[in-house]
């Protein structure tokens, strides 16, 4: 089973995959709904272990390793990654595609002997150009089930080809129920070869009632976990939140604890000193020193700065030149 938890892929501007979680089950189709060509290209990738997600994982079964993933799948027919150029002959195609396969079988380096084998006898001349969409799929799938290692196919943007559904869905459901791939060699009473089949369409077909997401679907759940995250305290502000949740010390000097320094505070004798801002001692021969009272100032009141004694001002003169006369 192959399974994703939040997949999420950020681009240089924008995101390309909002978080998205699909299962997809050996035997059956799951097609996934995506807007745009750049989205459905980055879903393949990743889900085919050859774009790394910025945020949540890709499984295929119990092994979670990218590597295992790359090995086990193939993507087929991605735009800009390894759609087949027009300008290719039938037979160049086949030959490229087979070069790539890992592990070596006898037609591997023959394209034409495999292509006979395999039912294409009919476009051994052409061009990729001008193949039917549905016999042009047909050759693709062959082509990346050439590696017996292969478990899960992703096709990105079958529907792009054409309307017609008939063209690229029924092919799609023969590889998942494993009636693709078999080899010429395989007998008609051979054991089938179920795969894991993901198609990442531009619009989901009227009548189709099997397995479907939508990418993006775990977008809310993925904003929610960011501001989860977003909310827990830093490092700092979680040790000073640590540091006021801790009971008070004990007094300054004293190893004994705040609990036991509480209650011998609460256990010393309490003198009332009245008014007085002494403190009196309590204890037998001990007399308590009385209030000496405000002690004056010898030197008397301190006079302000901006008015003179009272008694002592000067009559302001109008006209400096009769204070010069006076004198």
């Amino acid at each position: 089973m192959l399974t994703t938890n939040q997949l999420h892929i950020d681009g240089r501007r924008h995101t390309l995959l909002p978080a998205t979680t699909v299962e997809a089950q050996r035997a059956q189709v799951l097609l996934i709904q995506a807007d745009g060509q750049e989205r459905r290209t980055a879903l393949a990738l990743a889900l085919t272990g050859r774009m790394k997600p910025t945020t949540g994982s890709v499984t295929l079964g119990h092994d979670d390793a990218m590597s295992s993933l790359r090995r086990r799948s193939a993507i087929v027919d991605a735009p800009d990654v390894n759609a087949p150029e027009h300008h290719l002959s039938v037979r160049s195609l086949t030959s490229e595609d087979l070069a790539l396969v890992p592990l070596k079988f006898r037609d591997r380096t023959r394209p034409t002997e495999w292509l006979v084998k395999h039912g294409f006898r009919d476009i051994l001349e052409k061009w990729v150009e001008e193949l039917e969409p549905a016999r042009l799929l047909h050759l693709q799938l062959e082509l990346a089930l050439a590696n017996r290692d292969v478990d899960l196919v992703v096709v990105d943007s079958p529907d792009r080809h054409t309307a017609d559904v008939s063209a690229w869905l029924p092919l799609l459901e023969q590889t998942a129920a494993g009636r693709i791939g078999l080899g010429p060699d395989a007998r008609t009473d051979a054991s089938s070869r179920p795969l894991m089949v993901v198609g990442v369409v531009g619009r989901l077909p009227d009548d189709w009632d099997g397995p479907s997401a939508v990418a993006g679907n775990a977008e809310a759940d993925h904003a929610v976990a960011g501001a989860t995250e977003a909310a827990k305290p830093s490092g700092a502000d979680a040790e000073m939140k640590s540091d006021g949740d801790r009971q008070p010390a004990a007094a300054h000097g004293s190893n004994r604890p705040a609990e036991l320094a509480d209650a011998d505070a609460a256990a010393a004798p309490t003198v009332d000193v009245g008014d007085s801002d002494t403190t009196a001692e309590s204890g037998p021969g001990i007399e308590p020193t009385p209030d000496p009272g405000p002690t004056p100032d010898p030197a008397g009141p301190t006079p302000s700065p901006h008015k003179a004694p009272a008694g002592q001002e000067h009559p302001r003169h109008e006209h400096p030149e009769q204070e010069e006369e006076s004198r």
